[in-house]
């Protein structure tokens, strides 16, 4: 028989004096940490533009444009990036208007989270400069559209202007007589474009390679003969 002065089960005894279970304490300063470094990459990526835009210094920092918003990819996956592209989107709006807030998010913005996708998933340099080539020349064309609607001038008519000039002067030092037709000059701009940004690409390759290396988010090692002509010595 049981006794009924028996102490019931510790299990079952509620002391109304202890402390209830706390919950995990890793789970909120993780999720802190995103995002004070979402927020802070972002803030890097609009003062980066910010600064080349009132003090222009060549293409030095233009190489690191899409590089704060990679880095977030690499450290904290698409979620995170697509916010910080978000981020600095709305706050290169609050700063200098929208015109350049979408000048800035289109290309950068989406090339830094195409680049942290494809160093994040270990992609060779030639497939993620060629996919950043793409988006860049989209991207060009893109600002090319806007400012022209902007402005109220057809911008297209003076680049091709420029390349029809270019192009004379190609046939005249080999010597032809031929007049290049518009097809072959509409060719060679889109060509000169995309040459630009696959050089740019490339250069931001570089630049990456050296500085997320150092910070603890590598990203793919680049081809022999890149390694080769720089001299790299790291891991």
């Amino acid at each position: 028989m049981n006794d009924p002065f028996e102490d019931a089960p510790e299990s079952r005894v509620s002391d109304p004096t202890s402390t209830p279970p706390v919950s995990d304490p890793q789970v909120r300063p993780t999720n802190a940490l995103v995002l004070v470094e979402t927020a802070f990459l972002a803030s890097t990526a609009s003062l980066i533009w910010l600064v080349n835009y009132y003090f222009p210094l060549g293409p030095v920092l233009r190489i690191f444009f899409p590089v704060p918003i990679a880095l977030v990819y690499l450290r904290w996956g698409y979620r995170a990036a697509w916010m910080s592209a978000l981020v600095s989107g709305l706050l290169l709006s609050v700063l200098m208007g929208p015109p350049r807030s979408i000048q800035y998010f289109m290309p950068f913005g989406l090339l830094g989270v195409l680049l942290g996708a494809c160093w994040r998933r270990r992609t060779n340099w030639a497939v993620s400069i060629a996919l950043g080539s793409l988006l860049g020349t989209i991207g060009f064309f893109f600002r090319f559209w806007l400012v022209s609607i902007l402005l109220g001038e057809d911008l297209w008519v003076y680049l091709i202007t420029q390349v029809t000039q270019l192009a004379e002067w190609i046939f005249l030092k080999l010597g032809l007589l031929a007049t290049p037709s518009v097809l072959l000059i509409q060719a060679i701009a889109l060509a000169i474009v995309l040459l630009n940004n696959i050089i740019y690409l490339f250069v931001v390759h570089i630049a990456a390679w050296f500085l997320l290396d150092r910070l603890g988010n590598p990203i793919p090692r680049p081809p022999t003969w890149v390694q080769v002509m720089l001299d790299y010595e790291g891991e």
